[in-house]
């Protein structure tokens, strides 16, 4: 019997994963990692300890409970605000997994002599033949989260389970149902897990530790005075609502110039581009391409956009440029770009750095 350790938010999904692993035979432990403690005291969703034991307790599972604040705030909260107040839209989340999540279960899992991790995330993971392991986008494709798991190393991969990308939402829900899981109808969460209220702002002015840019200018493309804009952590590329601005006709940000404090503004059809720098890269189904190779590739810029051709080539050493067959909307330094292959497979991915003109 193999030992395996189930990371627990207190969701429906960590719950049946763990379910289905127990009745697969594996011996399971739950494990919740404590990463975010609000000003009142209370867990952040990502780890709802309450709801956690009690599935634990209903499964008849042994339960524990790891201690990554810390961790959690030097890793992924402090790069967040960070990564704002210098005009970047961060993915928190993706950092998070390689670096809190599966690093603290896989260090428990070792001290436990379990030979898996496991978790509720819609992916699959895939051993291929050269070798390698990667992850393969989930059956239901609206549920698929393997955008947030390119940063995972061979090594995370090998030893994780993810028992759930062969079932729906609702498919999960109705195991739960049936085996009478409290967390069964949980609602998900749509946010930010250390942002309450989804306000990230507040966040980021309560928890700087620089001064927070403030009032500065909206520019045209030429750099024309526009107006005044409240502060550029309150805005991202691609964004028309909330502006705060008239002009007449429809307007959205096209990039965020931290250094001189300005949001430049301009019609739609300047938010098309066709090649992107990416750093910060991780390859799963493939060895890292040596400089100036070219793998062709179908990118997705955002967590919820759809896989557009393109061609990445390796320009040096943690850089490459990729480069669309057509053109996207509002690709935005601080998000990542993830390569799949033909086989809805994770190739790679990378963080956005730079959008060319």
């Amino acid at each position: 019997m193999s030992k395996v350790i189930v990371g627990m938010s207190g969701g429906v999904d960590s719950a049946v994963a763990a379910y289905l692993l127990k009745i697969a035979g594996y011996e399971v432990s739950g494990l919740t990692i404590r990463i975010w403690i609000s000003s009142d005291g209370k867990d952040s969703r990502c780890c709802e300890i309450d709801d956690a034991r009690r599935t634990a307790m209903l499964l008849d599972i042994p339960y524990y409970v790891q201690n990554s604040v810390a961790e959690f705030n030097e890793r992924v909260t402090r790069p967040f605000v960070n990564d704002y107040i210098c005009g970047l839209t961060p993915n928190p989340c993706i950092e998070c997994n390689r670096y809190v999540k599966w690093g603290r279960m896989l260090e428990t899992a070792d001290l436990m002599h379990a030979e898996y991790v496991a978790t509720g995330h819609y992916a699959n993971i895939i051993h291929l033949d050269n070798g390698r392991y990667t992850v393969k986008t989930a059956i239901h494709a609206e549920k698929d989260q393997t955008y947030m798991l390119y940063r995972l190393t061979q090594e995370q991969l090998k030893r994780t389970i993810m028992p759930l990308g062969g079932l729906s939402k609702e498919e999960v829900r109705n195991i739960a149902r049936k085996v009478g899981l409290d967390v069964a109808d949980k609602a998900d969460s749509q946010e930010i897990c250390f942002v309450p209220e989804g306000k990230y702002t507040d966040y980021i002015e309560e928890n700087a530790e620089v001064e927070v840019p403030g009032e500065g200018n909206f520019v045209d493309e030429d750099g024309k005075v526009l107006g005044k804009h409240k502060g550029i952590i309150h805005y991202t590329i691609g964004q028309r609502k909330g502006l705060g601005i008239a002009l007449g006709r429809p307007i959205f940000v096209k990039k965020i110039n931290a250094s001189t404090n300005e949001v430049v503004l301009a019609d739609e059809t300047a938010l098309y581009s066709t090649k992107i720098i990416c750093r910060k890269l991780n390859f799963l189904s493939i060895e890292e391409p040596e400089i100036g190779e070219k793998v062709e590739a179908r990118v997705k810029i955002r967590y919820h956009h759809s896989p557009q051709k393109a061609v990445v080539e390796m320009l040096g050493e943690d850089r490459a440029m990729v480069s669309f067959e057509e053109p996207v909307r509002a690709a935005t330094p601080g998000q990542s770009a993830v390569f799949y292959d033909d086989e809805d497979c994770v190739i790679g991915g990378g963080l956005i750095v730079e959008v060319m003109e």
